[in-house]
This record gives structure tokens, sequence and C-alpha cells, in this order.
């Protein structure tokens, strides 16, 4: 094959991929003039090519589909669904062809009369009518700007490193500015590039270690001219290398609109985060996969209109597409809202199969089961389709993934939808990294993966310290505890090394946010990364290796793969919990939880996240004003509240034990006996509510605990607490909860859930939007008025603007109750509007609302 033909094979089928997402395009807004020029010169371009080439077979379908693409340009035919599915039809054909060509070096014989006999019928105005159309039509992801060099595919490399430069497009682009000019380059030379570029930034490092222990004023400046120069050759060579995933979701749009109109099934396509770059190598390596799983969500994992308006949800089913960048790795999801993973199917197919026996089925989570569709030939489809069945197949998407040091876990609710989250580690590239040592070794952590690094020690000196809580040490950062790995231990490096004094290296994998301790902190440097060693592939801990100027080599370490290896967030319920989690928190999962005792023998508690400070006050600092007790504290009167009733003042030289509420400029105490424990668990009341002050009684650390109402002692120390003063819950009912104040969504979500509702809860007008469009479904929505970033009543406009949640009733949850406010609000969208925290209201609100929407 010459290279005059390679390059056409090159140019036709990066064209071919284009016109598929633009003919999707075309058909949602089929008055696209721009859209239907850009397909009608993409198919000029391969007609007079390939006309020149010889190809005549090619030429004579290309021309065809010409003819009635210049139609509808001239406005001669209006554009149909039936024909926007003709034109694919014959680049479908086209693309037979052209792998006929890259198969043998010339046309395959084969007959196109009948196909050009359709376009020449169509392109006359006798097409038929089509079917009416069930897709709602998937969302293409935006176009990504051209590369500035382009590797070439494997059929059309060449020997030498650059062949012709591309065509120039027969018209100029819009507004005048011309397209870059782009060469063509063989994989291989980019190959050989990356490598020395490698060795060099290695060279590099050595030159500055060798440079810190020597004071040469001579050798500074060139050696810095030489870091600067390899950092933007590095930067450069990397460009070559990396392509947006964009360029893999190409054909998804096609896909999906094919595959509604087969399944008859509404269907859209949400594709974000299309920018995010990844290796080319990589790339290629997922098309197949990420198409497996978009054909196995749209087939089996979306229910038909019928089925989804029974379960109350959209006629149109939506399939998820997102990549992002989190901890030094690339994150890609594939969710669809649809009816999720039946566990009950999974657990009978794998007892069915061998894979284990019904002792061990019955000790496994919900997430090992999930995770045997991931074995060769699982599948739980009730019948074979000529597209999938959920699970055939995984076996190797696991495999692809797996080739290039990834990782895939699937997550899934019944009735809401699954979730695929692939894990790409870092493969070959040069990252900033954070050297550290433990237990006598260095390790590098890649810089993207550190939140903040902290300094541990002696209160005397100053710098924070590390507790322990039943043994496990945490660390009291700010407002929250943070669960802390020993790096020694877990690596079984020293088991005698000391915890108490070092550094910890905050990092975040998805919501879950902890501390490694180590040693020593050297200096951030950028290393090379190489792949992990098959050997050491199972330890979960590394993510590759690297050289350091030095000449030593040293482990990376992977904050992921540490979380997995110590249990840390090794579980999610389902998508909208994870983003829940993520943004905010749930009735329903584990918080923290600050036991005490009061007054009689039962221990009490309260959510940890309210309490702002533990106080140990001296007796003698508590004084009587107005018949109540009250402390100076901070420069103001704070009031202090006795939870035991038959609190009596202590002697001199006694102590008070006072958890602090604060919020803003308030504070309120409230006096107890004792302090005993902080625990993680699910607060669940199940026998409420309770007496005056109390939520109800709930099992917590193994024992039967009183739930403390907050905002009913918080109003006995302070009548205008939520601001002016002003039911029955219906149970199972979902509430999202809307506030910006983490003292107030502590307060409200313990309330809420003992009424009997399910309550998830954000911080951000725009994280409650991130949950509506990953397909969270809920029953009402609580929402702050002033909030950051985006107020409530811009969150009232955009849910009413349309989408899931357009028809929610929504209630307004705010101190501003005056006449103006309320009918700023209502006109805004909400529902209903009460005081906060009025909550024998906002409680009576929430029933009338769900009652009235149940009606409806």
């Amino acid at each position: 094959m010459d290279d005059l033909l390679a390059d056409f094979l090159t140019e036709a089928n990066e064209g071919l991929a284009a016109l598929d997402t633009a003919l999707v395009r075309l058909e949602r807004t089929p008055d696209d003039a721009p859209t239907l020029g850009e397909i009608f010169r993409l198919v000029h371009t391969i007609k007079g090519t390939c006309g020149f080439l010889g190809l005549t077979r090619l030429e004579k379908v290309a021309h065809a589909a010409e003819t009635m693409l210049g139609k509808y340009r001239d406005g001669e035919l209006a554009v149909t669904p039936a024909g926007v599915t003709l034109i694919l039809s014959a680049l479908d054909r086209i693309k037979e062809i052209i792998a006929g060509i890259e198969r043998g070096g010339e046309e395959a014989p084969g007959s196109d009369a009948a196909l050009i006999a359709e376009l020449d019928a169509a392109a006359a105005g006798k097409l038929p009518p089509a079917p009416p159309a069930a897709a709602a039509a998937p969302q293409p992801a935006p176009a990504a700007p051209p590369p500035v060099v382009a590797a070439a595919p494997p059929a059309a490399a060449t020997s030498g490193a650059a062949a012709a430069p591309d065509e120039a497009p027969a018209d100029p682009a819009p507004g005048g500015v011309a397209a870059p000019q782009t060469i063509r380059v063989s994989v291989e030379v980019l190959e050989g590039l990356m490598m020395l570029v490698s060795e060099l930034v290695l060279t590099r490092n050595q030159l500055v270690q060798l440079a810190r222990g020597r004071d040469d004023g001579e050798l500074s400046v060139p050696l810095q001219r030489l870091s600067h120069i390899t950092s933007d050759l590095q930067e450069g060579v990397m460009k070559t290398r990396m392509q947006p995933i964009g360029n893999a979701w190409n054909k998804l749009p096609r896909l999906v609109r094919d595959l509604s109109h087969e399944l008859g099934k509404k269907i859209e396509l949400d594709l974000r985060g299309a920018e995010t770059e990844l290796d080319r190598q990589v790339l290629e390596l997922i098309k197949d996969p990420l198409t497996h799983m978009v054909r196995n969500s749209a087939d089996h994992g979306l229910e038909d209109a019928a089925q989804r308006r029974a379960a109350g949800k959209p006629e149109a089913g939506r399939v998820l597409l997102n990549a992002y960048h989190e901890g030094g790795h690339i994150v890609l999801e594939v969710g669809d809202d649809g009816r999720g993973l039946a566990i009950d199917r999974i657990r009978a197919k794998a007892l069915s199969n061998g894979l284990a026996t019904e002792a061990e089925l019955a000790g496994m989570s919900e997430h090992e089961i999930r995770r045997f569709i991931f074995h060769a030939g699982f599948s739980t489809a009730a019948a074979v389709t000529s597209v999938s069945g959920r699970g055939v197949g995984m076996d190797v998407v696991k495999t692809n993934v797996e080739k290039i040091g990834g990782t895939i876990d699937v997550e899934s609710r019944e009735g809401h939808g699954t979730t695929f989250t692939i894990k790409i580690p870092l493969t070959l590239a040069i990252v900033a990294a954070l050297i550290v040592e433990a237990g006598g070794e260095r390790f590098a952590i890649p810089q993207i993966g550190v939140v903040e690094l902290v300094r541990c020690g002696d209160a005397a000196e100053g710098s924070v310290r590390i507790e322990r809580i039943k043994g496990a040490p945490v660390l009291r950062l700010r407002d929250r505890l943070l669960p802390l790995v020993s790096l020694s231990r877990l690596l079984r490096l020293d088991d005698a090394a000391e915890e108490e004094r070092g550094f910890v290296v905050v990092t975040q994998v998805g919501p879950n946010v902890f501390g490694i301790i180590v040693d020593r902190v050297f200096d951030t440097e950028e290393i090379v990364v190489k792949p992990v060693a098959p050997i050491l592939r199972h330890v979960t801990m590394f993510g590759g290796n690297t050289i350091l100027g030095d000449g030593s080599v040293i482990m990376i370490l992977d904050p992921n793969g540490i979380a997995r290896a110590t249990g840390i967030g090794a579980e999610r319920a389902d998508t909208a919990a994870a983003e829940a989690g993520r943004d905010g928190m749930r009735s329903d999962s584990r918080s923290a939880l600050l036991l005490f005792a009061a007054g009689d023998s039962t221990p009490k508690a309260v959510p940890l996240g309210l309490v702002a400070r533990l106080e140990d006050l001296p007796a003698e600092s508590i004084e009587m004003a107005g018949g109540r007790p009250t402390v100076q504290y901070r420069g103001q009167l704070m009031p202090l509240v006795p939870l035991a009733e038959n609190w009596v003042p202590g002697a001199p030289g006694t102590r008070q034990a006072v958890l602090v509420f604060s919020d803003r400029d308030r504070s309120m105490g409230l006096m107890v006996d004792t302090i005993l424990d902080v625990v993680e668990d699910r607060l669940r009341i199940e026998n409420g509510p309770g007496r005056p002050g109390y939520l109800g009684t709930a099992v917590i650390a193994g024992r039967a605990t009183e739930v403390v109402d907050c905002a009913w002692w918080l109003r006995e120390a302070a009548g205008t607490w939520f601001g002016e003063e002003a039911g029955a819950a219906t149970p199972s009912a979902r509430i999202l909860v809307v506030e910006d104040s983490a003292f107030f969504r502590h307060l409200l979500v313990p309330v809420l859930a003992a009424a009997g509702f399910e309550v998830a809860a954000v911080n951000t007008g725009i994280q409650a939007l991130r949950l509506r469009d990953k397909g969270a479904v809920f029953d009402a929505i609580l929402s702050d008025i002033e909030m950051p970033d985006m107020d409530g009543l811009a969150l009232a406009r955009a849910v009413r603007a349309g989408g899931a949640w357009a028809s929610l009733p929504m209630i307004a949850l705010t101190s501003r109750v005056e006449p103006a406010a309320v009918r700023a609000g209502r006109e805004a969208g909400f529902t209903d509007y009460v005081g906060k925290f009025d909550r024998d209201a906002l409680l009576l609100s929430l029933r009338q609302c769900l009652t009235a929407q149940a009606g409806n």
C-alpha cells in the first residue's frame, strides 16, 4: 500500500467518525445549516479523493450520498429521520469498503446498486415515510479541537517520521480563521521521543541533586536554563501522546441513536468531561469496553417507557458517561438510571454456576455479590437479545481494563440504576510528587492526591496532636476527625515506629478524606512513572515506581489502593448516595456521634458535627443570670442549659463538662456529666418520639441510647435562636436538604429522620443539580434561600425550568419570613415558605405537600 493511499484511508476514517456525530446532531436540529455544510464537505472530500485514486466503487456510493446531501443543503428537500438513516447506511457501506481496502490494498468486489438506487430515489423526493422515532436525541459530546500532531493508526503508519500534510478543507472555517496545519507522525516515533524525554528528566534530576551540594554560581545558571527547556520539551511531547477522551466517544451518539430505534426506547446520552485527556494507547484500549457497557445499559439496564412511567420515572432513560481526574487516577463512570442489578438473580446464578456455595454467599456483602458479573460467561439476562445481556462480556471489559493496570467496580441499587467505575492509574507519565520517608524507606505520593500536609507533635509545641479512639489513631483537624493510616505499619516496615510525632499527608479518595502518617517529608520532585512489575501487581498500595535524582529506585504510593487495603470507603450504597456523600450527608449513612452521660444511667448521643467544642469549665466560672446559668465565654455571655433535671451548681474546685453549640455569632452550652466516647454508627431511631428534648432511642455501639433533640435545647437556651417563632410525617419519603450551614444540616437531618423520612443533604444548589443530573430520585426539596454560588431562588428557577424534578414540592426553610421575601420565593417556584427552625410547621408543610403531590 503506497503512502498516498495510506493517507487517504487515515483521513477517510477520521472524516467518517466525525460524520456519525454530525448526522445525529443534524437529526436533532434539521435547520442547522453549519452542521449540514460540514457533513456535505466531508462526504465531498471523500468522493473527490477516492475518484482521484481510482476507487470507483467507493466513489459511486459517496457520489450518491453527496447528491442527496446537496438537495438538503440547497433546501430542495427537508431533512427527515428516514433520510438521516439512509445516509448513515451509506456511511456504513463506505466503512465496509474502506475496511476491505485496508485488508487487501484494493476494493473488494461487491454490488451497491440497491443502496445507490435508494439514495437516488430519496434525492428525487421519493423516500418512503419513516416510522415514528422512539429516541430522545442523545446529546453529542462537544467537538474537540483538532490535535496539532495526530498519531497514525497501524494500517497507515509509514516507515518515515512524517507523511504528506493534510488536505485543506474545501471552505474556510467560520469567521475566516484557517484551520491549523497538521502532519502525520508514526506512533513509533512518538514512543521513541517519549522515552528520550523520560531519560532526559531523570538526568536533569541527577544534575539538580549534585548541584544542591555545591556552591557553584557558574553551574547554577545553565542548569536552571536546562531545567526550563526540559520542562517545556516534556510538556510538548506529552501533548502529542495525550488526546481528549471525547475522541473515544464520537461513535456513541450514533450507537445510542440506533439502539433507541432498535429497542423502541427513549434514551438520552449525557457525556461529561469530554476534554479529559488520556494517553493514546489507553484511549484505544478503553473504546471497546465503553461501547460494550453503553450497549448493556441501553438494552438491559434501562426499562421501556411503560415500565418507567409505572416506576414514577421520566419516559426517557438516561445513560451517563463521565470522565475526571481524582487522586492521580483517571476515573470513568458509565451509569444509567434504569432497573439496577438484581442481587437475588446474581446470587442464584452464581450458585447454579458453582462459583460459590450457599454458605459463602450468605456471608458476602451485596457489593461482593455484584462483582460476580465480571466472571466469564456470567449473565442474568432472562432472554438473549441481538444487542447484549447485562453481564455478558463483562469479563472481557475487566480484562481490557486490567491490561492498562486499571480497576473496574460496579455499584447498583435495584430500581434506581447501575454505575460502573473504571480507575486507570498513571502508566507512563511525568508528574510532580511529594517524596516522603516511612520506616527508613522513601516513597513518592503524586501531588495531585495530596490535600494538605500537617505536622504533628506535642501540644506544648503548638502543633496538631494525634489522638486515639479505642486504639485507632485519629487527627482532629478543624471541624472533623480524620482516620489515620500508619504507612510503616501498613507496609510492615517498622512495627515499633513512633506514630505520635511526624507528619500526616491528608489525601482524599472519592468522598473519604484520611491521613497517611509518615516519618519525614523531603521535597517535591518531577518523577517519571513506570508501571508496577507484574510480580507486585497484587500489592494495591503501589501505583508505579520511579528513579530519583540520586539513582535510587522508589515505589509510588496509590492513595486509592491504601484506602482499599485499610477498608476506608470500601462500599457506597448507590450512585445518588455516593454523590450526596461526596457533597454532604445522608440520614442512612454512618456518621460520627458523641456519646455522653447526663442525669440517669442511659447514655445519650448527639451528632458530632453539631458540637463546636468540648469544654471542661471550672464550677466557679458558672454564674446565674435571670435565674439561668451562664458563663463568660470568649468575650460574651453564653447561656448554659443543664441536661439533667436535678442539676445543682458544683462546689468550688470541681469542673463541669459542657457541649458547646455555635452557629455564626451565637453559642449555647449543654451541661452534661461525663463524655463517654466518639463512635461512628448509623443513626436509626427505632423508638420515638421520646420525651421532651429527645428524638427517641437508637442502638448505638451496641447499647440503647437516647438521641438528643438539639433544636429543643437550643430553644430552651434562646427562644429566638432560629429567628422569629412562629405534624405528622409521610414515612419513607425521600427528602433533599440544600443548606450551606453545616450546623443546620446536622441539626435538621436527625429531626427529619426521626420523623420517618429518608434524607440526603448537600451544601450548595450546584451540588443539588448535580444529583438531579445523575438521576437521583426525591419526593420533596427543602432549601435555604441565602447560599453562596447559587442561592435558593436560583435553584428553584433551575428546578422549575425542566427535568426530572420540575414538579417536586419545594419548601423554603429560612429565617427571612417577611412578606416581600415570601412573595419572591413563591414567584421563583417554591411551594411553601417555612421559618427556620419551626419544626412543627415544617413537618406539617411536608405532609401537606407530599399528600397533594400523591393526589396529582
